[in-house]
């Protein structure tokens, strides 16, 4: 069962990210973007992501080092959208399994 505090700061996380994309949207739909701007803003995303995962490149649980070497090799092969599914349902399982 998940607690109600852990529940509220999902909800809190994904509130947050679908309000930074809608207000991103408002503010630059109006605007003409250079090639160069276009590019940058379609990087962060991505930027974003390796700094939240950076800190399990260095870790010493061997779940977390498993999980990136699977993550890393889908996502070699795959799209966006497959490589994080796969790298949820694996880190999960090594979790429950190793630890």
């Amino acid at each position: 069962m998940i607690h109600m505090t852990t529940f509220i700061a999902i909800l809190c996380v994904g509130l947050t990210t679908y309000l930074t994309r809608i207000l991103g949207y408002l503010l630059l739909k109006n605007r003409q973007l250079s090639k160069r701007t276009t590019r940058i803003l379609q990087v962060i995303p991505g930027c974003v992501l390796i700094s939240v995962i950076a800190p399990y490149f260095v870790s010493d649980d061997p779940a977390n080092l498993i999980a990136i070497a699977v993550t890393l090799l889908a996502a070699c092969y795959l799209s966006l959208l497959p490589t994080v599914m796969i790298s949820i349902v694996t880190t999960a399982i090594l979790r429950y399994f190793i630890v």
